[in-house]
C-alpha cells in the first residue's frame, strides 16, 4: 500500500507542527518560500510514511492530508 501526502499551501501557514510531530521524519520545511513568503511542507520521505494521521489531527489549518493509494498492484500471500 502506498500513501500519498498532500500540502495544500494556500491553506498552509508554515507552523512545521507536523514535521515536529511526525514520529517518521517525512516532513520538511521547504528551504524556498512560496509566493505569500511561507516556507511550506514537503514530503522529503514519502516512502517512510506509517500513514498514523498525526500530521492531519494537528494541523490547526487542516493543511494536510495523506490518500491510500489501493491502485498498486501488491503480493498478496
Amino acid at each position: 500500500m502506498k500513501y500519498e501526502i498532500h500540502i495544500l499551501e494556500e491553506r498552509c501557514k508554515g507552523c512545521g507542527i507536523c514535521v515536529e510531530i511526525c514520529q517518521a521524519d517525512v516532513l520538511e520545511l521547504s528551504p524556498e518560500a512560496n509566493e505569500k513568503g511561507i516556507q511550506v511542507p514537503y514530503p522529503k520521505k514519502p516512502e517512510n510514511c506509517l500513514n498514523c494521521g498525526m500530521g492531519e489531527m494537528f494541523c490547526p489549518d487542516f493543511a494536510i492530508y495523506v490518500w491510500v493509494n489501493d491502485d498498486e498492484e501488491e503480493v498478496r500471500e
